[in-house]
């Protein structure tokens, strides 16, 4: 094979393996954190320090700048998260990315192979989902030193090459030139960090003399400087079709590494001596690779010490940017408001959503009932047809959650906890939908009594109106009790249901009474049966979402 296609097909090869590896790696650090991931992410509500705590925190979890960003991007775009939150979580991500570099900087050549054979074993031989998610990993961390070694042994020709060493040369003398090498890189690969790696082994190759880097860390920084700004594509793409704050987000993003290339772009050298200085000393081939991830925390630390006490005058920055105008495009009622199919592969975030759009589902309910519960002979058919209009856009949001949680099950990067919990919130999406149909049910037999001659007289609205009323409470209180309400107890909801019970043998008996005395028809015995049976069933629903909060499958309000 010709020694360029060599070259190149080898650097390409190193290169999927490492971005294999490094995706792997996330997967299962996501799996083995799992209910963790919530208690990194909370921390963001409470300051800017936390936040960027938060967003390190999470970057050095997922391993990835752009996942922390996108779900960033993702939870401001359904309202979870403000603006100046997602800006202080970005900019902790942009200090947690820089572990990967560190990372890389170890010299574990030596180790690879036993690396990826002992992750191998413990994966192929351990029963228990945690062994087998750590074996994993350690695969994985395996295949990405795997990855840099191939890309490092390839390169090692071009370090003799004269024409590719003088072109090296131009770019470490000319520092714009080579940033937007760097962009160019991170732009294709769509990963930092791999450019990142691909940097550090290019600058590991000995020059001529065999002591000194083919580039040197003065050459390399502003490569690497490019590279933190093609990363911010992401971000970019991400927040397309998303809400406007979510499109600040993804311009904060740009700013923090525009402004730091800007800004370090004048300080090569100075920075580049600095850096030597702070890190290990030995022959400059030995140690670029440790400078060069020094160098990477020093950028992203130094930044994040200078945006953050100026968060606000950045909102005020990226509102310019994108400054408030009518959207042209509104959501209709029964689109989902929070769920986010960017946010599929990462079970942590994507569960808060669902959280989420239940709670807001199940408040649509609460608005059926309160509905049914409030229909009169006046203004009866105005409030049927709401039911009948609220009825479509629940089924239909019930749906959509139904199969966003498919989505996130077909990942197959839940953890047994939080296929609990995704069991548990289809458990409460369906007995939610359950009352909602109901509701629709009754308002049709309401309708129907009332397109006909046959009507339910007032007093038979009167005992509808008081059942529905009943269940609205036993509702509104198993809710909370779904939300964590620990003082919402299975046998109050329990009694209260046979105080409908109770009720429903009353109104059947009033009902033959008023048959008796004419006030109504007999006709309506069978649809009246039928309606007061739906209500019997939402009472077993509200018993069955408070049984379900007792078994601990409650949904907590999302961040």
């Amino acid at each position: 094979m010709n020694e360029t296609v060599e070259i190149v097909f080898g650097l390409l090869g190193g290169l999927a393996v490492f971005i294999f590896g490094m995706n792997m790696m996330s997967e299962c650090l996501q799996k083995a954190a799992g209910e963790k991931m919530k208690a990194i992410l909370s921390l963001l509500t409470r300051n800017p320090v936390m936040g960027v705590l938060a967003g390190a925190l999470t970057t050095a979890v997922l391993q990835s700048s752009s996942a922390t960003t996108v779900m960033a991007i993702g939870f401001v775009s359904a309202g979870l998260m403000t603006l100046p939150q997602a800006i202080s979580i970005i900019l902790g991500a942009n200090i947690g990315t820089t572990m990967t570099a560190q990372i890389i900087a170890f010299k574990i050549t030596d180790y690879i192979y036993v690396f990826i054979f002992v992750g191998f074993l413990l994966h192929f031989i351990c029963k228990s989902e945690k062994l087998k998610n750590i074996g994993q990993t350690i695969f994985a961390f395996g295949l990405l030193f795997l990855g840099i070694e191939t890309m490092g042994g390839v390169m090692k020709p071009l370090a003799s090459s004269p024409f590719f060493t003088d072109m090296i040369g131009r770019v470490a003398d000319i520092p714009i030139l080579g940033v937007a090498v760097g962009t160019m890189m991170t732009l294709v690969v769509q990963s930092s960090s791999a450019t990142i790696a691909v940097l550090q082994n290019f600058a590991s190759q000995a020059g001529a003399d065999g002591v000194t880097s083919i580039i040197g860390l003065a050459g390399a920084i502003p490569i690497l400087l490019g590279d933190n700004i093609g990363t911010t594509i992401t971000a970019l793409l991400a927040s397309v079709g998303q809400s406007r704050d979510a499109k600040r987000t993804a311009v904060a993003h740009c700013m923090f590494n525009l402004s730091g290339a800007f800004l370090f772009i004048w300080f090569v050298k100075p920075y580049a001596t600095l850096i030597q200085a702070v890190s290990t000393k030995g022959n400059e081939v030995d140690v670029i690779s440790r400078q060069i991830a020094n160098a990477h925390t020093g950028f992203n630390l130094t930044m994040t010490l200078i945006w953050l006490p100026l968060i606000p005058i950045m909102v005020k920055i990226v509102m310019k940017v994108v400054p408030d105008k009518q959207e042209k495009m509104q959501l209709l009622p029964s689109a989902p408001m929070y769920l986010d199919d960017k946010l599929i592969g990462q079970p942590a975030a994507a569960l808060q959503l669902v959280n989420k759009e239940v709670i807001r589902c199940s408040e649509l309910v609460e608005d059926m009932l309160s509905a049914v519960k409030d229909v009169n002979r006046k203004e009866e058919t105005l409030v049927l047809d709401k039911i009948a209009g609220q009825s479509e856009i629940e089924s239909a949001l019930t749906q959509s959650i139904n199969e966003y949680l498919a989505a996130v099950f077909a990942e197959g990067v839940l953890t047994e906890e939080q296929a609990a919990e995704s069991a548990g919130l289809m458990y409460v999406l369906c007995d939610v939908d359950r009352i909602g149909g109901l509701c629709h049910s009754i308002s049709e037999n309401i309708m129907t009594q009332t397109s006909n001659n046959d009507r339910y007289s007032k007093e038979a609205l009167k005992d509808i109106r008081t059942a529905v009323g009943m269940v609205l409470e036993m509702y509104t209180e198993a809710m909370q009790a779904i939300k964590g309400d620990a003082d919402i107890k299975v046998k109050d909801i329990e009694k209260k249901k046979e105080d409908v019970m109770q009720l429903d043998d009353n109104m059947r008996r009033a009902h033959i009474e008023r048959i008796g005395k004419k006030k109504c028809s007999a006709a309506m015995t069978s649809a009246f049966s039928n309606l007061l049976l739906d209500i019997d069933r939402m009472g077993n629903s509200c018993v069955n979402l408070v049984e379900i909060a007792v078994k601990k499958s409650n949904i907590r309000e999302a961040v």
